[in-house]
């Protein structure tokens, strides 16, 4: 029971939990209100620079540009964003399936200050566009293979989420901060890798996140308990 599937299974049943369920529909209300909010702007913003050409209704073009932005953002960065609101309820997460699987860990749980929390999405945000933006050239030199480019930005990706994940539940548990993370790298790339091909796939992109958290939860723990005095 210490393999990825398993740990997929686990989590996929607990879907049904009103605390994982109340992340779910935080995580996805906040998400697509920034989401709205940047179209938005993106609406103002165009029909302002149009407005300063032109005195024509151009109301529908500026529809539509921001109606295709907000599609081509989401396409690139709902993963990021996703992942960046998650982190400020990812504890329920976590707790949920202690809670449920673990009971014993609950007593070894660090509390972690909101200026914590803060820091950490705001590192994990700067790493995801930084890494992606250093991919990007990469990416387009391998366009014309057809998907080379978007081989490229999986395993980027699957490594900062799996990273990231990890990351959700052993700083809750770790003793100080140079404590190793008991769960192993190939594990962590294949969980990420998971996750983004979720995260790519319309109305489960919602659930990718929270079935990550669960997933990470568990393997965290089952690495742990392998590994003495971890």
């Amino acid at each position: 029971m210490n393999s990825l599937p398993a740990a997929l299974a686990l989590s996929l049943r607990q879907l049904g939990d009103r605390a994982i369920l109340g992340v779910l529909l935080k995580t996805a209300l906040i998400t697509l209100g920034i989401f709205l909010a940047g179209g938005a702007a993106l609406y103002v913003g165009v029909e302002r620079a149009i407005d300063s050409f032109t005195q024509a209704d151009t109301s529908a073009f500026g529809a539509l540009v921001a109606a295709a932005g907000m599609i081509i953002a989401g396409w690139f960065l709902f993963r990021v964003v996703a992942l960046f609101v998650l982190q400020f309820f990812a504890e329920d997460v976590v707790r949920a399936v202690e809670a449920k699987h673990y009971p014993h860990a609950a007593h070894g749980v660090r509390d972690i200050p909101f200026t914590e929390d803060v820091g950490n999405a705001l590192r994990s945000l700067v790493r995801t566009v930084l890494a992606n933006a250093a991919a990007l050239p990469v990416a387009a030199l391998l366009l014309f293979t057809g998907i080379g480019a978007a081989a490229v930005f999986w395993a980027v990706n699957a490594f900062l989420i799996g990273r990231e994940l990890r990351d959700m539940v052993w700083i809750r548990h770790r003793s100080n901060p140079a404590e190793s993370a008991p769960m192993g790298g190939v594990n962590r790339f294949l969980l990420g890798g998971v996750v983004v091909a979720l995260l790519a796939v319309p109305f489960i992109n919602l659930l990718a996140p929270i079935i990550g958290a669960a997933a990470a939860t568990h393997m965290v723990h089952r690495a742990r308990q392998r590994v003495p005095n971890a």
